[in-house]
């Protein structure tokens, strides 16, 4: 039985997010933790149904157990639905031609029997690892009214940044007369936000006639291929928040960026809400020695200690006479007493031991992955435990189990990785 859809979303969420170093190790980057009890899916999702979108293809790959777990059958976003809601597509075999998504178009096409199966008017293409807030109703309008076959979501960036986008330049009409996979001279600042609609007709018949391109690719060989053969391309141009989390940098300042005073992105409007896998948890603890600051501070977590300028997220213990700073502390994580945190990013259920510094001395560029590790960050994966006692350079990475006395005079120096167990960085 064919359900008609007017309109429905693919959501890229494969991703493995290399540049995240030991935060997705053993996770896709659209599952990462974000904002104290969000993952960055959440945002994507919300979107959707925010926008009167209810039914979402998630399409996963690299490490997708937390991602499904997470998803579930999609009851946070009101995705629970016989008929269209969420469902996730990972790879599967097939009679010929069995493989890996290899592109992001090339996702979206071995997939085409689950998109004709809605027969939809349009189809909505996303990525599942950026923060940001759409109605994507109204980009679906600006396309209608254009009579567009295409629709990109662009949005203004700095030229001396224009290089590291997809430019597109339009006319007057915001008409796309051009387009330029990252440019080493643009001439246009309007980039791509990788957020596309397509009426149905345009997208199958143009995956269907690069099927065989290898490592097929939206930016590069979908939408140049509309272009010459002259369907009507059309940049939605979009000025509101919107940040790609893909370094360890932007991610930490994204979050940062929740606990302005004035927050740029703002989680707490009630007319657009984002929504959550939550676990029932006891309210926070705040002892009467405690000390919190602008932090957002996760249900059932427990604060003996001080917290300034940092994101806390749930069931989290910080002990008596520790001190937080410029942090991003993620679900059970339990800090021991008497430390002293600094600008550092703690992931999933790792322990801290007693009288532990991070973000000590002076900052060393990482010596073996210094384009992840960077900006004075400490990073510290999930599950690890740290020891008692040990002071932590600036620009390092820790991941595994590690004992007293393992390390010399108890210091790692800055720009140090120490990453057990064979997991990459």
């Amino acid at each position: 039985m064919v359900v008609k859809k007017e309109m429905i979303a693919m959501l890229l969420a494969g991703g493995q997010g290399s540049r995240l170093g030991v935060l997705t190790t053993h996770m896709a980057k659209p599952a990462v933790p974000f904002g104290g009890k969000y993952r960055i899916i959440d945002f994507p999702l919300s979107n959707c149904i925010n926008s009167g979108i209810d039914t979402v293809g998630v399409l996963t790959q690299y490490q997708p157990l937390k991602l499904n777990n997470h998803i579930g059958i999609g009851t946070p976003w009101d995705l629970d639905r016989n008929i269209g809601g969420v469902r996730v597509l990972p790879p599967f075999e097939r009679n010929v031609h069995s493989e890996w998504y290899t592109g992001t178009a090339n996702a979206i096409y071995q997939n085409i029997e689950y998109m004709e199966s809605y027969n939809p008017e349009y189809v909505l293409i996303l990525s599942g690892d950026h923060i940001y807030k759409m109605d994507y109703e109204v980009m679906l309008d600006f396309h209608k009214q254009c009579n567009a076959d295409v629709t990109i979501a662009a949005m203004p960036v700095p030229i001396e940044e224009a290089k590291r986008f997809g430019i597109v330049i339009t006319d007057e009409n915001k008409k796309i007369v051009d387009f330029e996979e990252k440019p080493e001279k643009p001439r246009s600042n309007l980039a791509s936000m990788g957020i596309y609609i397509f009426t149905w007709k345009s997208l199958k018949e143009a995956l269907i006639a690069q099927e065989e391109q290898p490592n097929l690719d939206f930016g590069k060989h979908v939408i140049p291929y509309c272009h010459e053969k002259g369907e009507r391309l059309f940049a939605f141009e979009y000025n509101g928040y919107w940040k790609d989390v893909g370094t360890l940098n932007s991610y930490w300042e994204a979050n940062m960026e929740l606990i302005d005073i004035i927050p740029e992105f703002n989680l707490y409007e009630e007319y657009w809400r984002i929504y959550t896998k939550s676990v029932t948890l006891p309210p926070q603890y705040l002892s009467a020695g405690s000390v919190v600051e602008k932090c957002i501070i996760g249900s059932g977590s427990t604060i003996y200690g001080r917290v300034y300028n940092s994101v806390i997220g749930c069931d989290v213990v910080i002990g008596e006479g520790t001190v937080v700073h410029d942090s991003i502390i993620m679900n059970d994580v339990t800090i021991g007493s008497h430390c002293n945190i600094e600008k550092t990013i703690i992931a999933e259920e790792a322990k801290i031991g007693d009288r532990v510094k991070t973000g000590e001395g002076e900052e060393v560029e990482n010596e073996e992955f210094p384009g992840i590790y960077n900006h004075g960050l400490v990073t510290i994966a999930e599950k690890s435990i740290i020891p008692s006692n040990l002071s932590i350079g600036k620009n390092t990475v820790l991941s595994g189990e590690f004992k007293e006395n393992e390390f010399t005079d108890n210091i790692i120096p800055s720009g140090k990785s120490i990453i057990k167990g064979g997991d990459r960085a």
